[in-house]
């Protein structure tokens, strides 16, 4: 599904003479269909290096990167993006337009593919039609219901806890069912409630969908939690790949105040 073959990203520091720093040097690893593969290391290990290089906006100095049998660095840029339609990505700021609502949020990816889809074939200036506009709804609703979040589908933004906001970042990224979901520090601005709720989401979709997932995070707790093997970075290295032994599930609660009075009465570990 995702192979990374020797891959080296370098860049230099006019300000410092020249200087060369690896972002990543000499990484290879493989992430299997339908595998949860985390990446885990400090600030400046390269872990979002490594992700955006899956989704072609980064491209190696040395190394082949290969999605789904196909090398991205011998891709045109209509083939890349192309071939970003099949790679959902969900960031750690929600990224959601303040001014739109939940439900235009999530289908403003169909909308864009259509437009553009329509500017090549009609030229500039032709109107979508309320066919399409429809259509796209219909599909981001059907994603909104899938994350627990239909109820929803009217407010904006600004109206939603952390934890919703990311659902629906999650939602917006499976409306053009990806192959592959990459996940950029997606719970670290998320108290442990809504982590769970997020976390909860991201088993779903590879349970329902088949969704092969890509985890980035500083969260040992949150890797552990969901992934089948891991990544370790240090300073642009891979150090190791581990698998995950997981633990037994923790307890859920329906609210934070819930979960803090049985942690804080000794009642969970």
């Amino acid at each position: 599904m995702i192979e990374f073959d020797r891959v080296t990203k370098s860049y230099t520091r006019p300000v410092r003479r020249g200087e060369t720093v690896h972002a990543l040097h000499e990484v290879s690893l493989s992430v299997g269909e339908s595998e949860i593969f985390g990446v885990v290391g400090e600030s400046g290990s390269g872990k979002s290096t490594l992700l955006r290089m899956v989704n072609a906006l980064e491209m190696p100095s040395s190394g082949d990167v290969t999605v789904n049998g196909v090398n991205l660095a011998a891709l045109r840029p209509r083939e890349r993006r192309a071939q970003r339609r099949r790679i959902g990505m969900v960031f750690q700021q929600f990224n959601l337009l303040a001014n739109k609502t939940v439900v235009a949020n999530v289908a403003l990816p169909l909308n864009l593919h259509r437009r553009r889809g329509g500017l090549e074939r009609r030229g500039p200036g032709s109107p979508r039609s309320g066919s399409e506009v429809s259509r796209s709804e219909d599909r981001a609703r059907e994603m909104l219901d899938f994350v627990n979040m239909g109820a929803h589908s009217l407010k904006h933004p600004a109206q939603l806890s952390g934890g919703e906001k990311q659902r629906v970042a999650i939602a917006r990224a499976l409306v053009n069912e990806p192959d592959i979901l990459l996940c950029d520090e997606p719970t670290s601005s998320l108290d442990s409630q809504h982590t769970d709720e997020v976390m909860a989401t991201l088993l779903r979709v590879r349970a329902e969908m088949g969704t092969s997932i890509l985890l980035v995070s500083h969260e040992l707790e949150v890797i552990r939690g969901a992934c089948d093997r891991a990544a370790i970075l240090e300073s642009g290295r891979l150090t190791g790949i581990a698998e995950i032994a997981h633990l037994q599930a923790r307890e859920k609660f329906d609210s934070y105040s819930e979960r803090a009075r049985r942690y804080l009465q000794g009642e969970q570990e």
